[in-house]
Parts: C-alpha cells; structure tokens; sequence
C-alpha cells in the first residue's frame, strides 16, 4: 500500500509546509489553488487526474485550467510522477523529496480501484536490455491491469 496512510495530522501539516518549502525555494509562489492542490494529492492515497484534483477542490477556488497548469508545474519541478493507465487521462502522484517515484500498480479493469506494487522485479532485465542494445540509463514504467476481488462476484 501505500507510504502516506497512518500519518497524524500533524505529521501531514509538517510536510506540507515542507512542499510549500519546495515550492518556495524555487522562486514559485505558494497560491491558494497550489497549497490546495498539494493538501489534496497528499491527504489521497492513489494518483489522481486533473479533474479529480478539480473536484475535490474547494467550490470557487480555482478553474480546472489552473489545475492543469499546476499540475505541468508540479511535475517539471520533480513534485509528482505522472501514471498512465491506459485510459487516456493523466494521474499524478505526489512525491517526497529525493523520491523517485518508482513504484507499479495494479488497477482494476472494472471499478479503476488502484493497488500499490513497491516490489520491482525488472532491475536485472533493464541490464540485460541496456547491454544487448548499447543503451545506458534504461528504465520502464509497468502497470498491470486485471479484476479485483469484489468485482470477480
């Protein structure tokens, strides 16, 4: 599962002002949307789209164009990875600092609901490629898709 859950409220405050922090120390602006938008990816235990983003938002506080722009923002800043489930919508997970994000997941075909994979098994086939090939710094993103248990009934 994931890294986030069980952690205090005060604990969670605590690293949202060391995102802030982040933000901050490269010169970008700690708007309302931007803190409103990291308390949600953060509070969320699974990638998000944009307009999951949007509508968890607070009612007024910003437009869904806003969502993206600082979702490209938060993602060029090495803030959050951006997942591809094969659906056509970008889902964004947050990232701690010095994090690579590199983690798989396992989705359900049926209701979408997400799994964390933390195992990667791939480390000795990324060599072998990388070396049949000439290649260096060879990476690779996996999701695996399939039926979860409740809805197999």
């Amino acid at each position: 599962m994931t890294k986030r859950r069980g952690l205090s409220p005060s604990a969670r405050r605590q690293e949202i002002a060391v995102l802030k922090d982040r933000l901050r120390g490269r010169a970008h602006k700690i708007t309302g949307p931007r803190a409103a938008i990291l308390e949600i990816l953060r509070a969320h235990p699974h990638p998000l789209t944009s307009r999951d983003i949007f509508s968890a938002m607070p009612r007024g506080g910003c437009d869904l164009t806003t969502v993206y722009r600082s979702m490209h923002l938060l993602e060029k800043m090495g803030m959050v990875q951006r997942f591809d489930f094969g659906d056509g919508a970008a889902r964004f997970e947050l990232l701690e600092e010095g994090d690579d994000g590199h983690h798989h997941h396992l989705v359900c075909v049926k209701c979408s609901q997400v799994v964390e994979i933390e195992q990667c098994f791939l480390r000795e086939i990324e060599r072998k490629i990388a070396s049949q090939n000439g290649f260096k710094a060879v990476t690779h993103k996996l999701e695996f898709f399939g039926l979860c248990p409740r809805c197999q009934r």
